[in-house]
């Protein structure tokens, strides 16, 4: 049965816990406390990894919990990522995705999870975005990293540094370019997105001297998402449109390539920013963290990117079932 939010109702919203041997079934059980009163939650993951979170976080949110997986603690220890603890992540995001697919939930949610611990069983995994992308059989989602100040979009993700010259083409500018206004305007409810973009290079090429791509590919991507009705304008350096992105009237800045963007966003934006998953038919956010090894078990961890990520989805969620 599809999941139908009905006036005033709280959103159903999947939550999974990512690797049980990091920080994420501590912050996800510190999130769900504060934000219970305005989600509904499903959480997925491993029964005891989850006892075990709610016991270091201090805090046990009356949540229905679906069990993925049953490895056992010992095998799950804290502070390190192991094939158990990937198998453990991945089988809680897999399960979690069939409900996103099926209807049976308006939105996810998604702990961090480790992609080296998940790659020792699954080589071919690379993170969350491309995994839902994947799943959801679409040629391109875009990762959007949301916070009060400042909003990034990627054009690439999680590609290595010497393969962008030939990841950062037309289309797929061309592509977040109009994934990202579209959502930022049905979805986050911006009248006129108005976007800037980076340039490849430093000094956005510097007419040249540092590389072609901002003339050959940037510039003409930036013309054609223009006669498409798009507000963009660039390539700027990135260095100086970050700082001054919001006092010249931008939404959003779409990076090139992961660094670029996430670099600036944490710098202002970590401690309650989120990762938004653009592109998808409901909504995917994630806090803008990692498992965090070394706070793994000490209930040191922060929660309010968790918290941000839930209240986000949840917004998302009940802006997807407005009529447009």
């Amino acid at each position: 049965m599809d999941s139908s939010l009905r006036t005033g109702s709280r959103p159903r919203v999947a939550v999974t816990l990512g690797d049980p041997s990091g920080i994420g079934p501590e912050v996800a059980a510190k999130a769900l406390a504060d934000c219970a009163a305005d989600v509904e939650a499903v959480v997925f993951g491993n029964s005891m990894a989850w006892a075990r979170g709610c016991e270091v976080a201090g805090a046990r949110p009356r949540v229905e919990l679906v069990a993925t997986d049953e490895t056992p603690l010992s095998a799950l220890p804290f502070g390190a990522g192991s094939a158990e603890s990937g198998r453990s992540a991945v089988a809680a995001l897999a399960r979690a995705t069939d409900e996103l697919l099926a209807g049976r939930v308006d939105g996810l949610c998604t702990a961090p999870l480790s992609k080296s611990a998940v790659q020792l069983t699954q080589p071919s995994f690379v993170g969350h975005t491309e995994y839902l992308q994947q799943r959801f059989g679409l040629a391109r989602v875009v990762m959007l990293m949301a916070g009060e100040r400042l909003k990034v979009a990627l054009v690439t993700t999680h590609v290595a540094i010497s393969e962008l010259p030939r990841a950062v083409t037309r289309p797929a500018i061309v592509e977040t370019l109009e994934i990202t206004a579209r959502e930022l305007r049905e979805r986050f409810g911006l009248a006129e997105p108005h976007l800037a973009v980076c340039g490849l290079n430093p000094h956005a090429g510097e007419a040249g001297h540092f590389g072609d791509e901002e003339a050959r590919v940037i510039e003409p991507a930036i013309a054609e998402a223009r006669r498409r009705g798009i507000l963009a304008d660039g390539p700027f350096a990135a260095d100086g449109i970050f700082p001054r992105a919001s006092e010249l009237g931008y939404q959003a800045v779409v990076a090139m390539y992961h660094d670029q963007g996430l670099v600036a966003f944490k710098l202002t934006e970590f401690h309650a920013g989120v990762n938004v998953t653009l592109g998808l038919p409901r909504p995917r956010t994630s806090p803008d963290h990692g498992t965090a090894w070394d706070l793994a078990g000490k209930g040191l961890a922060d929660p309010r990117s968790m918290a941000s990520a839930l209240g986000l989805c949840a917004q998302l969620a009940r802006r997807d079932h407005r009529p447009r």
